[in-house]
């Protein structure tokens, strides 16, 4: 593991492998990283029911020397989450002046740009980069989501068909999952998204690409994902929401991040394909207009 892994990524790299006390004492230091920052150990274990000795394993289990070094890595955390007190007093006065008149896209919108704010401070570049790379590379993509994810995936695959040949979207035009799985080796990258309920197809359809080499991309929504066991790469994005389903805003911000940086990778022969295509749109008339 790369030593500038935060520790949100450790534990969401490691989780799977964790056992059930271990798995408790991570799901507390993921979801208080301002307690473990801020307060002792013997504090942290009274409010937790984590014995001290058990937060000490974990910080091994994920890497660090000690508990102090996690705890260093939890202050870390919570300078990214944190937001100034100056900013906290402007929101607030904000929200004193719409509170009589306050509406459900005042209340969505905020929480859109906490996601996407947060998804800015904590994904690493490097990462993305690499994910970047691996699909330059790769023979076929395909991308694979079901539930409340699958018209996502259908977004993806729009964005990266127009200067790409070899994407496809599981399941589409009658081909079953099991037929494009099969198809698929170590040359291939399979994107796999799936948020909180985690749909049997995604999970089933990682443990196929796992089992043929296949490079597998992760993109959920919490570190203790069992999506996360199969991954190569794996991002945790944001999917806070005040209404009672989950957002996607922040996952649109990293689909479209990606798809941006294989364009400028792709270069002059990516330009030409979209010219093409635009082309091959208006002599259809697919538009509207003259």
């Amino acid at each position: 593991m790369a030593k500038s892994a935060t520790m949100e990524e450790r534990i969401s790299e490691n989780y799977g492998s964790l056992s059930d006390k271990l798995k408790v004492a991570a799901d507390f230091v993921a979801e208080n990283p301002i307690d473990i920052a801020t307060r002792s150990l013997r504090a942290v274990a009274g409010s937790s029911g984590v014995s001290p000795a058990t937060f000490s394993r974990l910080a091994r289990a994920l890497g660090y020397e000690d508990y102090e070094q996690m705890r260093e890595a939890g202050r870390a955390a919570v300078g990214r989450k944190m937001v100034p007190f100056s900013e906290r007093a402007h929101a607030l006065l904000n929200d004193a002046e719409l509170r009589s008149g306050e509406t459900f896209l005042h209340r969505q919108s905020t929480a859109c740009i906490q996601n996407i704010q947060l998804l800015d401070q904590t994904i690493q570049g490097e990462k993305i980069e690499a994910v970047v790379e691996a699909l330059h590379k790769a023979r076929y993509v395909l991308l694979v989501g079901a539930l409340g994810s699958s018209g996502f995936m259908d977004y993806l695959g729009y964005l990266a068909h127009w200067f790409n040949t070899n994407w496809f979207v599981a399941g589409r035009n009658g081909t079953p999952l099991a037929a494009s799985m099969s198809r698929l080796d170590k040359r291939d990258v399979v994107i796999v998204l799936t948020k909180t309920p985690y749909a049997r197809r995604s999970m089933l359809a990682l443990e196929a690409a796992r089992q043929h080499g296949v490079t597998t991309v992760v993109i959920t929504d919490s570190h203790s994902s069992p999506a996360l066991e199969f991954g190569d790469f794996s991002f945790i994005v944001p999917t806070d929401s005040p209404q009672f389903f989950s957002s996607y805003a922040a996952t649109l911000v990293l689909f479209e991040t990606i798809i941006s940086l294989l364009l400028a990778k792709r270069g002059e022969d990516a330009e030409d394909m979209i010219r093409t295509a635009e082309n091959q749109i208006h002599n259809l008339g697919e538009t509207w207009g003259p």
